[in-house]
Formats: structure tokens, sequence, C-alpha cells
């Protein structure tokens, strides 16, 4: 199968759509320009023109008002946030009114706004700039919220979203766009709620989403070598949460990490580890261990930003810890593969 960059992948997803469908149009800060939010919008902008991929002013919650009245009238939008923390000022328009439409109004029909926001950390963007709303957007029903980790559901995942009747909160981190994968030519969706395993093993469970699945994954390279077997299960979607591939993971292994780039009290990590602990709580062997950021701000230099988000080193610390493998290594894993992907 032939291969494109994760934002090459969005790109696709993004014209495909556009062609099938007349009513979905693209709308955002700067979704026009050269740079076309890391090469997402630009062939959009060049094939369909300013009528369908429309340049936004800084002004989010009216921008989700206007997105919302607009699939409230038959129409697809696409909402791009470069910056995704500026999306909690569109949270009374997606939380209150799209999340809740096909509820209150007897499921005669919903507001299927689909909204990208760009995640993770940057060159030091500091505490405002650096920061993954999974969590609290996800806490609420009726908006769907995905973490899409390889170049085919990113681009799988955002057909899907444009296809759906359900609100849908797409997260990109900037880490990935460069990423190379096998993506199929065709529109194929990749449903919601259905999680993969990114890697088999046995002896300890690694659940991970966006990002951390890399980190995961190279985490379980280096064990290996301590003979240490790391299954890594890529979550895809924070809701609806694949509950049952998680649980039958842990079953099998006896032993959970969960990996996030948000932080620990009431955010995904948490969420897990209730799930397992609610079902196969007879499952675990040693207590769960979440990797992620430290409970404080993220912070500016380039050193603490290194220190304060999570990596392959603490991944692997974390399942070393569980396994009781050789902690004399941690040391020498820890930070190894610190922006691996290139430039956030």
């Amino acid at each position: 199968m032939r291969k494109l960059t994760y934002s090459q992948a969005i790109s696709e997803a993004t014209v495909q759509c556009m062609a099938a469908d007349p009513g979905v149009f693209v709308a955002g800060e700067g979704v026009d320009d050269d740079k076309g939010i890391y090469g997402t919008t630009r062939a959009a902008y060049e094939r369909f023109g300013a009528s369908r991929v429309i340049d936004l002013p800084n002004s989010e919650n009216a921008c989700a008002g206007i997105a919302v009245g607009a699939a409230a009238m038959g129409r697809r939008p696409l909402m791009v946030h470069s910056r995704a923390d500026f999306m909690f000022l569109a949270m009374d328009a997606l939380v209150n009114l799209a999340a809740k439409w096909r509820y209150m109004y007897g499921d005669q029909g919903g507001v299927p706004v689909v909204t990208r926001g760009v995640v993770g950390r940057g060159w030091g963007q500091g505490a405002t700039h650096s920061q993954s709303p999974q969590s609290v957007f996800g806490h609420f029903p009726g908006l769907y919220v995905a973490t899409p980790a390889s170049p085919a559901d990113a681009k799988g995942l955002l057909v899907q979203a444009l296809r759906s009747e359900t609100p849908v909160l797409l997260l990109e981190n900037r880490g990935l766009y460069q990423v190379e994968g096998d993506v199929p030519p065709e529109p194929l969706p990749v449903p919601f709620g259905r999680g993969r395993v990114a890697r088999s093993g046995t002896d300890v469970t690694v659940v991970a989403a966006s990002l951390m699945v890399y980190e995961a994954q190279r985490a379980a390279d280096l064990l290996a070598g301590q003979g240490i077997s790391v299954e890594v299960i890529d979550v895809r979607s924070i809701r609806p949460l694949d509950d049952d591939l998680i649980c039958e993971s842990v079953a099998k292994t006896g032993r959970l990490v969960v990996a996030d780039t948000s932080w620990a009290r009431y955010g995904f990590a948490a969420e897990v580890a209730a799930v397992v602990a609610e079902n196969v709580p007879d499952s675990l062997r040693r207590p769960v261990r979440r990797v992620t950021p430290p409970d404080c701000p993220a912070p500016v230099s380039s050193p603490l930003e290194d220190a304060f988000h999570p990596d392959a080193g603490r991944i692997a610390a974390a399942c070393l810890e569980l396994v009781g493998g050789d902690r004399s290594a941690v040391p020498r894993l820890t930070g190894v593969t610190a922006g691996f992907v290139g430039p956030y």
C-alpha cells in the first residue's frame, strides 16, 4: 500500500469528502494560507476556493455558533483550530448546543459539526498553548472525541466524522504531521469506539492515545531487550472508548500502564484505570500506573518542556516497576525518544 504523511492523509480525506458532498465546507483561521494548517487544508483551498474553504477571524465562540447554525440548515461544517487551547472559548456552542441537540429535540436530527484541533508541545509555547483537552470535551455525552495516531486513522476517522450525524472533535498532535504510514486511496471510514492493538504482548498492557502510541511502541522496543513483552493499545477515540479491547488486554497481561499527553487527575488515564477496576479487577496483579505530565502548567524553556512531557523512557520505567525488571536501565532510557517525530 502507498504511504502518506499524517498531514497528507488529512488533506486527502478533506478533498475527497468535499468532492463527494457539496455541503461540506472548511472554516478556520489560516485555512487558506500557504501553510494550510500544517499542509492539511491547502489542497482543499486550491481545488474549491474561498467559498468552501473560509478564513475566519479569532472569535472561536462565534465561529462555533456559525458552524452549529450551518449544520442545523443541512451543511457539513469542518472547523479547524490551529491551537486547540482556544477551543475552550467554543465550549458553549459545542457542549451546550451541538452535543445536546439530538437528545433535546427527541432524535429529530442533530447538528453534525466536525471540529479539528491541534494539540501538543511546540517550541516553548508555555502554559496556554501546550494543552491536550481531550478529557474535558470527552466528559460530555453527545460529543465524540477522537485522537488519531496513525495516518490511516487520521484519514479514516475524519471520513467517518464527516459522514456521521454526531458532533465530532478530532484532536491532532502537532508532533504527528510528518509521520508516514500506509493509507488506502479510497475514503474508507474508521468507526469510533474501536481501538486497535498497535503491538501484541503478554507481560504488560500500555493503553495510549495519539502521540503516546508511538512512545509506547518505542518503550516496548527498549524493553524487549530485557525479555519483557509489552502490548500497546491505541484507543483511537476517547469517547466512545473501546472498553472491551482494553479489558481483554489487561485480562491477558495482568498489568496496566496508561500513557497520556494530558494530566492524570480526572483525565483519560483515570478513566481507563476506572474501566479496568470496574470490569476486570481480579486480573490486575499490580496497581495501575499512569504516565502523564506532572500536575502543573506547561513550562516554556526547552529543557523544562523535555522534563514536563512524558516519553518512552517514563513508560518503560512504569512497565519495569510492574514486572520487576532491571530498574538500573531506567536512567539510560529516560528521554530517548523525546521529539523523535521532528519539530513540534
